[in-house]
Parts: structure tokens; sequence; C-alpha cells
């Protein structure tokens, strides 16, 4: 697992919604690569973080995330540009699958997770497209099971494609979160029963799954 050293730059603070801004430096962050290879790169004109999910996690909706070891993050903003594109050789199943982890703990056993599907976006197929954005809990509410208990509760549609950049924004309070996608004012998905409630905090991780080749830039956390 690789790691660098510490720092965040460009803190700000926006008193009257009581959050303190952070932009995140990803060559002088504290990064550690969890189930995925990590490289930091210049891509479409963007500072940026490459991940790619290691061969042996064969299994859907793992740790598999470059994970930001110096946040502890509970309830606030978090906001990337991310884009995903296809490996070679990628499966028929294969969906560009890419987002972000949150309040993860010490030992990547428990966390939540917002993600896309971008290629799903533009399908012909209605079906597909309502399966673009999807929430998770790890270990123990992956996408199979939301689909089994709460079909379409925990995804949604939402214009994007691959090999593009997105831009999103989830924000996050208690056991409540919502999806923003590319400046949209209004959340593409609402999820108001995050599985591992309202009390926890932890670390942000950059998510990819198979198949994918994903860029993570521009990353900002606002925490409350």
């Amino acid at each position: 697992m690789r790691k660098m050293k510490a720092i965040i730059v460009g803190l700000s603070l926006f008193t009257a919604m009581n959050l303190a801004a952070k932009t995140i430096d990803f060559e002088q962050a504290d990064l550690e690569a969890v189930g995925v290879e990590m490289t930091l790169c210049e891509y479409g004109g963007k500072d940026a973080v490459k991940v790619i999910k290691n061969a042996h996690m064969d299994k859907p909706d793992e740790p598999t995330f470059v994970k930001l070891q110096d946040i502890d993050f509970k309830d606030g903003i978090i906001e990337v540009n991310i884009l995903s594109k296809l490996v070679k050789n990628a499966k028929d199943f294969a969906r560009g699958f890419i987002g972000l982890a949150f309040r993860i703990n010490d030992d990547d056993s428990k966390f939540e997770c917002i993600y896309l599907r971008p290629s799903n976006a533009r399908a012909n197929d209605q079906l597909r497209r309502n399966h673009t954005t999807q929430y998770f809990a790890y270990p123990d509410f992956d996408f199979f099971k939301s689909r089994k208990e709460a079909p379409g509760k925990y995804e949604s549609y939402a214009d994007m494609g691959l090999n593009e950049w997105i831009k999103v924004k989830i924000v996050i309070k208690d056991d409540n979160a919502q999806l923003f996608v590319n400046d949209a004012k209004n959340p593409c998905l609402i999820v108001n029963d995050l599985k591992h409630g309202k009390g926890d905090s932890g670390s942000i991780g950059l998510w990819v799954d198979t198949f994918t080749e994903g860029y993570f830039a521009d990353l900002k956390v606002i925490e409350k």
C-alpha cells in the first residue's frame, strides 16, 4: 500500500453555514491504496489520481478505493470531478463504476458509498438508465441486496457519459445523503436511511469497481 505525507491546502471558512472548506492537494495528501492501483497523473487538463481495481478483488461493492488518511469526515459536502473509462477487454457488464466512499472506519471494514455507472445513462434501455447512480453500504448492503429488498429506492437516473468529466457533489447530514451531478440544482439521488446510521465519522475514499480506469480531480471537502 502506497502512502504520502499529509497536507490539506486552500482552507477557508463558510461562516454563514458554519462549514470549513478544504481543497485537497493529491501530491501532498496522505493517500492509501486499498484494493486498487493508484497513480498520480495529469489527465484531461487536470491534476488527477488514476485508480484501477486490483484483479484479485473479484466481488462487487468492496473496499476498493484510494483512502484519504488525513480526513475524519462525518457531516458536510464532498465535491470532486470524476472520469471513467473501460479497461481493455472489459466484460459486457462493465459500466465504468466510479464514485465516493465516506465515513470509512480505520480497518476499512465499514463505510458508505455512492457511485455512478456512466455507460448506463445514455443506453437505449430505460431500465439500464434507471441504474445510473447507486448507493450501497459495506459490508452488508450491496446493490444486489438493495435491488431485492427495495427495488429502485437506492438507484436513479442522471445524464452523464464515459470518457468525460462529471462533477459530483454529495451532501451528507446524519443518516441522509444527497447526490448532485454536473451542477444540478436538485439531487438526482436521495438516501434518507444511511445503513450505518448518523453517528459514524471516518475517512473518504476515491472508489472504483471492476473493469474501470477511473480519474479523480479537484477534490474539495466541506465539513460541518
